[in-house]
């Protein structure tokens, strides 16, 4: 059975650095922010589309975008700090 809900830290791939792209939350020491990689998920790119054109962006990244996405809006639900 393939395990879907397979928990992701995003704590140790999602950083934010306020000298690196205006404070936004970036995927490791890379350039690339949360909000660029959910753009690109949005707009129809696919995992493999974007680790093709991104090489340095492993899978677990793209999902722990996912992940903060998510924590962030049940944080904003739930009205949690």
């Amino acid at each position: 059975m393939k395990e879907y809900f397979r928990p992701v830290s995003y704590q140790s791939r999602i950083v934010i650095e306020p000298g690196k792209r205006g404070g936004r939350p970036c995927i490791r020491s890379l350039r690339i922010t949360v909000y660029d990689v959910l753009g690109w998920l949005a707009n129809g790119m696919s995992e493999a589309d974007i680790l093709r054109d991104y090489p340095d962006l492993e899978r677990e990244d793209i999902r722990a975008c996912l992940e903060f996405a998510a924590d962030r809006e049940r944080r904003l639900v739930t009205g949690d700090a």
